[in-house]
């Protein structure tokens, strides 16, 4: 069974955000395992449900997504990474739509793969210092 190290952590949050700003959804889906599960409150607007389930649901879901934002951009700020619980929190700022808004997304992994993600959408990044 592989464990992630904080390295490995570190190197998928950076990977992550390149992906996104390629709109590269299939390098997004790609550490995700077949059985994953995702929860965020925008998939409701496009799912019917902010719980999405599967690779494959996962891939339909956020290639829909981004036609719909064409220019999204993301930005890390910072992953703060917990080796033994495996996991990683990917705060960002993402520019789509002329809104910026900030973000964390908690990342699960098992054996390497990630096995559960959670988006906590969406804080108007002009409160960042409010």
């Amino acid at each position: 069974m592989t464990h992630l190290s904080r390295k490995h952590l570190e190197d998928h949050a950076a990977a992550w955000i390149y992906a996104w700003n390629r709109h590269d959804v299939g390098a997004v889906i790609a550490p995700f395992s077949d059985d994953a599960t995702f929860v965020s409150p925008l998939a409701a607007t496009l799912t019917g449900s902010a719980t999405v389930e599967g690779r494959a649901a996962l891939l339909a879901y956020w290639t829909t997504a981004l036609a719909r934002v064409p220019h999204l951009r993301f930005h890390l700020v910072s992953a703060v990474c917990d080796p033994a619980a495996q996991t990683v929190v990917v705060h960002y700022v993402s520019h789509a739509g002329g809104r910026t808004v900030r973000s964390p997304e908690l990342m699960r992994f098992r054996g390497g793969r990630l096995i559960y993600g959670e988006a906590f959408h969406e804080a108007p990044a002009d409160q960042a210092n409010a």
